[in-house]
């Protein structure tokens, strides 16, 4: 095989590490790298504060690992790069009224952007990551595809799918064709101590997993006080700030029913926080922004495919419709439960990432839909 160089991105977890020694293993020149984005100096004494790739102990077990496998790891310093593209994006979609997932701004500004950046700099013809997906070139096409991990409990396309053409095809994946329980024998057969590491839940930036407090630091000015209505326009209560608040949750509402209630709708001009019954939460459609192709150049007319609202949610059978300025509409065919703005919505055919797109507006009624569709032909 041609000797090809590649930098691995290491977070001191199991599947980084079996990463890299597969590609070791298959001839490549490992570099191994992890990217330093935990909070800045004047915080560094509240470092055990931190899960996951942000912590102190992650590169520990990285620049471990690493030495075990003889390859060469250096830790790079992208703080302020992550602050201003991904902790400042987090706060912001909070601020009006969204929720954001920062692991797909981290892997869109920072994995696959930045971190490519500094391997060509480094003069490594990839980079790699211990993601459970698949890239391949598809001939016929002339475009490379992005595909589920076959361990279908721990696919991970759904925070992949703003992947560009030139970064599928200076990616590796090798953990794509495997499943879980192979990757922790494999690092076991290896001698590897992060073979039984559990994986972090968390975060990485939040300290102790505390959403509030952290968005009251970051941004104390959003603290502002509003009321809590039901759908039928009854006051029930205040809230202390919509940052506090996001579609589906019941709990911390601060507000004492018969029956239970549930954020249905957050409206950021009124700083208004609105709360149904279940059933309330369910909606057939959406509008999608920000949408990158990735296994066409574009979809052009309506399309049947499945749409999955968030990780761990099952897609479902919807129309796509194509609107203007990189937008799309979703019909579902069923109603499903908590259509989130903020959160990402993929479009898949069989286990082919089509694309995908940030929710916009949820729960749309026909009337808005309508002209939204009549305004995108």
């Amino acid at each position: 095989m041609e000797h090809r160089r590649v930098v691995v991105a290491m977070s001191g977890g199991v599947d980084s590490s079996v990463t890299a020694a597969v590609l070791k293993d298959e001839g490549y020149e490992v570099i191994g790298v992890t990217m330093q984005i935990w909070p800045s100096d004047h915080q560094a004494g509240q470092a055990d504060r931190f899960e996951g790739c942000c912590s102190l102990a992650a590169v520990e077990d990285a620049r471990w690992v690493a030495h075990k496998l003889h390859i060469p790891y250096y830790v790079l310093n992208f703080r302020e790069l992550f602050a201003r593209k991904v902790i400042a994006d987090f706060c912001e979609e909070y601020r009006c009224g969204r929720t954001p997932n920062p692991c797909i701004r981290c892997n869109q500004h920072i994995k696959f952007d930045a971190l490519l950046t500094k391997a060509r700099e480094l003069d490594a013809d990839y980079i790699a990551t211990g993601h459970y997906a698949r890239i391949e070139y598809d001939e016929a096409r002339s475009r490379y595809l992005l595909r589920k991990g076959l361990d279908v409990q721990k696919d991970q396309s759904y925070v992949l799918y703003m992947m560009k053409q030139d970064q599928l095809a200076h990616t590796l994946m090798p953990l794509g064709k495997l499943t879980k329980d192979k990757v922790r024998q494999l690092a076991r057969e290896l001698g590897l101590k992060v073979a039984t590491k559990p994986e972090s839940q968390e975060i990485c930036f939040i300290p102790d997993n505390n959403y509030g407090d952290f968005l009251k630091d970051q941004m104390p000015e959003a603290v502002r006080a509003g009321p809590i209505i039901h759908r039928d326009g009854r006051v029930l209560g205040q809230h202390d700030g919509i940052i506090f608040y996001t579609i589906g949750q019941r709990r911390g509402l601060g507000i004492s029913t018969r029956r239970p209630l549930y954020v249905v709708a957050i409206d950021k001009s009124k700083n208004t926080v609105i709360v149904g019954e279940e059933k309330d939460l369910y909606g057939d459609q959406l509008i999608a922004s920000d949408v990158n192709w990735v296994a066409v150049e574009r979809v052009k007319r309506p399309t049947r495919i499945k749409a999955k609202i968030r990780y761990r949610h099952q897609e479902a059978d919807a129309l796509l419709t194509p609107l203007d300025h990189d937008r799309t509409h979703i019909r579902f065919e069923n109603p499903q439960k908590a259509i989130t703005p903020g959160q990402a919505v993929v479009f898949y055919d069989g286990d082919l990432v089509i694309g995908g797109g940030t929710i916009l507006e949820a729960a749309l009624s026909d009337e808005v839909s309508g002209e939204a569709i009549k305004r995108g032909e």
